[in-house]
C-alpha cells in the first residue's frame, strides 16, 4: 500500500511504500537509520541486515544525501521517534542516485543558498515555511469566499499607475502606448466591487522599488478585497477579522511546522480582535517618546513601524495619515480635510506593515484634483472616473501582502523565505 509521512498515523501495523528521498544516514553496526522525506514529511525508516539480505543492506550503506528512494515497511508507533512513528524497513529500491548534494547540513552562506534555492527549497525548515505559507492563502481564500466575497481577476498588465510610475516596470509591446506591470489590482477591483458588490483579488504584483530591506521583494502575492458601500470603520473591522481567522487557522493546522521554526506560539495566540487604534498624530507622539528620530508629515518608515509595533502584543491599526503622503485615490476625511481616511495594519514583534487600504474618494471632482495634483495622465483614468459619474457610493478595501504575513507568523528575519524563488533588487536567479 503506497503511504504518505503526513498520514503515516492512519497505517500503524500495516505494510506501506514510501516514495520519496534521502534525506540523512547513519549507521550502527547492522542497522542503517535512514531519514527519509515525502514533500508531506519526514520519517525514520530502520533497516536491519537481517531484514533485507546482505545485497540490500550493503547498497544502502552508499545511499547519499538526496538519493531518490522507496522504502517498503511496517510502520511502528515509537514516541521516541522523530514524528511518533518509525518504519521497519524490508525492501528498498533506489531510483535517482545523488552524488555530491552541495547543501550538507554544515553552516552555508546565504548568498550560497540563494544561488542554490532550487535545491534549499527541499530542507526541512524551508518546506516548513513553504506548508505555513500555503496554509495562509487556502485560509484567506476561506476566509473571503465564505463571507459572500467574489474572485475577481486584475490585469497584470496596465495602462497606468496606482501610486505613480515611479515604482512600476514598464513594458515596451502595446503599439503607441507603454504599459507596466501591475503594483496592485485595487483600481480594477473597485469596478468589480460597483458590479458585484464585494469582492477580491489575489494575483502577483511587481514594485520596482530600489530597496534592499528585509521586507521587500521585487515580485510578491498580495490579496485585496474591496466592498461597495464601505467606510473606513467596516475596512478595519474586515482586516482585523482576516488576520484573526488566518493566524487561528495556521495555529489549528501547522503547529509542527511553527515546532520546526522554533516559533513561539504564545504571542500568536494573543492576537484576537479587536486590535489596538492610533491615529498618525498618537503614533508621531509616541515615536517621539521612545526617541525615534521622524519627520512629522511624513509617511512611516520602517524603522518608524517596527518601533510602534513592539509596543503592542497584537498587530495595531494606524489611521489618518497625511493625505498629502498617501495615493490620489484616498479620500479626504470631512472633518479633518488634510487626513486620510486610511488605515496601516502594522504587525507585532517589529514586523511593520502587512495591511494598508482605506476609504476611496467617491466625489468625482475631488478625484479628478488629485489625479492633476499627482501629475498623472487624466486620459488614462477616464474609465475609472466613470465609476463616480454612474452611481458613485462610498466604498474601500485593503491589500495583504502574503510574504510579510508568512514572515510574521512564521517568525522570520528576512522576507526573502517566504516565497519560493525570491526577486529582489539583485536576485534573479535562479
Amino acid at each position: 500500500m503506497r503511504a504518505s509521512i503526513a498520514d503515516i498515523a492512519t497505517h500503524v501495523g500495516r505494510q506501506v511504500t514510501l516514495h520519496g528521498w534521502l534525506h540523512a544516514r547513519r549507521s550502527s553496526g547492522k542497522i542503517h537509520f535512514l531519514i527519509v522525506r515525502d514533500g508531506t514529511g519526514f520519517i525514520q525508516a530502520v533497516m536491519s541486515k537481517a531484514a533485507v539480505g546482505d545485497e540490500a543492506f550493503l547498497r544502502a550503506d552508499h545511499l547519499s544525501q538526496e538519493t531518490s528512494l522507496s522504502v517498503t515497511g511496517a510502520v511502528r508507533a515509537d514516541a521516541r521517534a522523530r514524528g511518533g512513528y518509525e518504519i521497519d524497513v524490508t525492501s528498498l529500491e533506489v531510483h535517482g542516485d545523488s552524488h555530491d548534494y552541495p547543501i550538507t547540513p554544515k553552516e552555508h552562506g546565504v548568498d550560497y543558498l540563494l544561488d542554490r534555492r532550487h535545491l534549499w527549497i527541499r530542507s526541512e525548515r524551508q518546506t516548513a515555511i513553504l506548508r505555513v505559507r500555503h496554509e495562509v492563502i487556502s485560509a484567506v481564500r476561506d476566509f473571503f469566499n465564505g463571507r459572500g466575497f467574489i474572485l475577481c481577476d486584475t490585469p497584470i498588465f496596465t495602462p497606468a499607475a496606482c501610486e505613480g510610475t515611479t515604482t512600476l516596470f514598464p513594458v515596451q509591446y502595446f503599439e503607441d502606448t507603454t504599459a507596466y506591470l501591475t503594483q496592485s489590482g485595487q483600481l480594477y477591483n473597485e469596478a468589480n466591487a460597483m458590479a458585484l458588490g464585494k469582492v477580491y483579488c489575489f494575483g502577483p504584483t511587481f514594485r520596482a522599488e530600489k530597496s534592499k530591506t528585509r521586507r521587500h521583494l521585487t515580485e510578491f502575492w498580495m490579496v485585496e478585497p474591496e466592498m461597495a458601500y464601505a467606510d473606513l470603520h467596516d475596512v478595519i473591522e474586515l482586516a482585523e477579522g482576516l488576520l484573526t481567522s488566518v493566524v487561528a487557522r495556521v495555529l489549528e493546522t501547522r503547529r509542527p511546522e511553527l515546532q520546526i521554526l522554533e516559533r513561539d506560539t504564545s504571542k500568536l495566540e494573543r492576537v484576537t480582535a479587536p486590535f489596538p487604534r492610533l491615529t498618525y498624530d498618537e503614533a508621531a507622539r509616541r515615536l517621539a517618546e521612545k526617541g525615534q528620530p521622524f519627520e512629522y508629515g511624513t509617511d512611516l518608515g520602517g524603522s518608524d513601524e517596527t518601533v510602534l509595533s513592539e509596543q503592542f502584543d497584537r498587530p495595531v491599526c494606524v489611521t489618518h495619515y497625511p493625505a498629502a503622503v498617501k495615493a490620489f485615490y484616498m479620500k479626504a476625511d470631512p472633518r479633518q480635510p488634510d487626513k486620510a481616511l486610511c488605515v496601516d495594519v502594522l504587525a507585532p514583534e517589529g514586523y511593520g506593515e502587512i495591511i494598508g487600504g482605506g476609504q476611496r474618494e467617491d466625489d468625482l471632482q475631488r478625484l479628478e484634483q488629485r489625479i492633476r495634483a499627482h501629475n498623472l495622465p487624466p486620459q488614462a483614468f477616464e474609465w475609472y472616473l466613470d465609476l463616480r459619474r454612474y452611481g458613485s457610493v462610498p466604498h474601500g478595501g485593503f491589500g495583504m501582502g502574503i510574504e510579510r504575513c508568512v514572515s510574521w507568523i512564521c517568525g522570520l528575519e528576512h522576507v526573502r523565505e517566504t516565497i519560493p524563488y525570491p526577486r529582489m533588487l539583485y536576485r534573479l536567479y535562479p
